[in-house]
């Protein structure tokens, strides 16, 4: 059973599935400050992976830890957003659903430093 919402298929919902992704990260880019903390981080550690003398195994976890780190903001502040858009009010739901955005965002870094700090020292 088809949505009637849903649109195009096939090869169009992806052309217009990547402009929504575009639209997406420009929207984090403009008005997420953590998104652009952490795409400052990527711009300088995904280089410098490449400038290591890690193992090609080792720079691709290398990249991937730092693309996790944008992914999981990404989810975080779309998640923040919706709980925002919900409402304003303190509610204990809003605040476990923020937190538990936060820390996996924070988990995220600690796997950068933990892949980069297994690649780098061995």
């Amino acid at each position: 059973m088809s949505n009637q919402y849903k649109g195009k298929t096939g090869l169009k919902r992806l052309w217009n599935a990547m402009f929504y992704s575009m639209d997406g990260l420009r929207a984090a880019f403009k008005h997420e400050d953590a998104f652009r903390m952490d795409v400052l981080l990527a711009v300088v550690l995904i280089p410098a992976a490449f400038l290591t003398s890690a193992s090609g195994l080792g720079k691709a976890l290398m990249v991937a830890s730092v693309l996790l780190l944008l992914i999981v903001e990404l989810l975080n502040s779309a998640i923040e957003a919706a709980v925002d858009h919900t409402s304003l009010d303190h509610h204990p739901f809003a605040k476990r659903a923020k937190d538990i955005g936060s820390a996996a965002v924070f988990i995220s870094l600690v796997t950068i430093c933990a892949v980069w700090g297994m690649v780098l020292l061995g």
